[in-house]
């Protein structure tokens, strides 16, 4: 745009900072054309409005002085709607950045609970962790395990695997404190096996009412379990979410008793997920029948887990369940910046059945495995140097219906690779029943694709039931052991 020459420049403010720290314009703007929005940063800087610093110009006629006046006008009431916009595309940016960080929360943008009614904290408007804490912590338990204990110090913060076993004899002293997440009015809680495990009585604090609970039902293999509430009503149910929906850097929460301090909170991110790991039996100290559990797909985060936080809740910005507080990774034993939940999605389809009365079922292959390393395979002359290596194949089983062969290599699933039994398990766990997969598998030097209807692993839980007393339960990572179950 070129300066008219024919009228003296209008000089704009000194000292001044814009709405977004843009510099002054020397010469008027059109009414239809606005100041450009600069970056946050600009506005920081405070840097002020530019003056004009023309020379003089010779006088002009009235004519021409009522039209730059005209014009001024023009300008103004241009770089008036300029403002307007700036601070209003400004006012978003901050409305989303507190959002996300914890700043202030409009009572528009409250949390509603699972009735639908608008929760607000502290008057008007309140922080996402003021709202999100006053909707879930009414359906945040904690939980008192007692038994009667063989020595040693027990665990004593539900987390790891060293609750006391009961024995005969002796009185009921408390071995482990735990967190329970409320499903139901009248008082069914989902929580970890491994918080509840070797308990023979139960206390769960809600609310600050404290209840007499009964051991619904566990399954170990996926560390979930379920107690009742005896003579409970009116409980509050935490809203449940969809975990399959998380994305990596979400905002969450974490609820619980950490050390037993009932009713904490802390705030985080989704580290990551998909984060899939298998605890051996070896690995679990006092973890009874020497099974092993399998965890699929959980939620790593960033948000404080610590022993106590088991069987907790992890929730979302809507305050809606995602997860169940399972385990963390540390060398000193307490949170060091890396937790694990359990997906609601899979949790809660396994606490249904445990309420149902079901035996809780998984999705099975139908075959005993064996790691495949390249030791091994030097050993035996096998064509793949990892994988997994099918030992045998169950009658009656998926696997057996595909056409799965003792001998055959598995060195894929569903596109992934696998390089180990463990890997292959942990695949197969995080479907469901009735999913149809595809296993890559080496068979004689030849690679195939074989598709798969899994089925469910009722018929071989109640097999080794009966076999328990005379074979050693548990999954191997050396070749040689059989126990591999998939």
């Amino acid at each position: 745009m070129t300066e008219n020459n024919s009228m003296p420049p209008v000089p704009g403010p000194t000292g001044q900072p814009g709405a977004e720290g843009q510099p002054a314009q020397t010469t008027p703007m059109p009414a239809a054309q606005t100041a450009p929005v600069h970056e946050p940063q600009h506005a920081a800087a405070g840097v002020p409005y530019a003056t004009a610093g023309h020379a003089p110009m010779p006088p002009v006629p009235e004519q021409k002085r009522s039209s730059g006046a005209k014009t001024f006008l023009i300008a103004f009431a241009g770089a008036l709607v300029a403002c307007v916009l700036a601070f209003g595309v400004m006012g978003a940016v901050d409305a989303v950045t507190n959002g996300a960080s914890g700043g202030t929360v409009e009572p528009s943008a409250t949390v509603n609970n699972q009735q639908g009614t608008s929760i607000t904290v502290n008057g008007e408007d309140a922080t996402l962790p003021e709202v999100v804490s006053a909707k879930c912590l009414p359906s945040v338990a904690a939980i008192d395990v007692y038994a009667r204990q063989t020595g040693g110090y027990g665990n004593m913060y539900g987390y790891g695997w060293g609750g006391g076993q009961g024995q005969q004899g002796g009185e009921l002293a408390a071995t482990s404190l735990g967190s329970g997440v409320v499903l139901t009015e009248d008082g069914y809680i989902i929580t970890n096996n491994h918080v509840v495990e070797g308990g023979e009585a139960y206390e769960v604090t809600v609310e600050g009412t404290t209840y007499e609970a009964e051991l619904v039902g566990a399954d170990p293999s996926s560390d979930v379990a379920v107690l009742k509430c005896k003579d409970a009503s009116g409980l509050t149910p935490m809203e449940i979410g969809d975990s399959d929906d998380l994305v990596i850097g979400e905002w969450v929460m974490t609820l619980g008793s950490p050390f037993g301090l009932e009713q904490s909170v802390a705030t985080g991110i989704v580290s990551a997920t998909s984060r899939s790991q298998i605890m051996d039996s070896s690995d679990q100290q006092g973890m009874a029948g020497g099974q092993s559990t399998i965890y699929p797909n959980m939620i790593q985060t960033d948000a404080a887990i610590n022993p106590g936080n088991s069987g907790g809740a992890m929730v979302d910005a809507e305050g809606k369940l995602i997860g169940i507080n399972t385990l963390i990774t540390s060398y000193s034993g307490n949170y060091s910046g890396v937790g694990f939940a359990i997906p609601v999605n899979y949790a809660v389809n396994l606490a249904n059945q445990i309420i149902d009365g079901q035996t809780p079922t998984h999705a099975q292959l139908g075959v005993s495995l064996i790691n495949v390393t390249p030791q091994m395979a030097q050993r035996y002359g096998l064509a793949a140097d990892e994988g997994a290596y099918i030992a045998a194949v169950s009658p009656d089983s998926g696997a057996a219906a595909a056409g799965l062969q003792e001998g055959d290599i598995v060195t894929g699933f569903d596109g992934k690779a696998v390089e180990s039994a463990s890997d292959l398990m942990l695949d197969v766990r995080g479907k469901q029943p009735g999913d149809t997969v595809t296993l890559t598998i080496d068979r004689d030097g030849k690679s195939q694709d074989v598709q798969v209807v899994l089925g469910d692993d009722a018929a071989s839980q109640q097999q080794q039931q009966q076999q328990a007393p005379s074979r050693q339960q548990g999954f191997g990572y050396g070749y040689g052991q059989l126990d591999n179950a998939a």
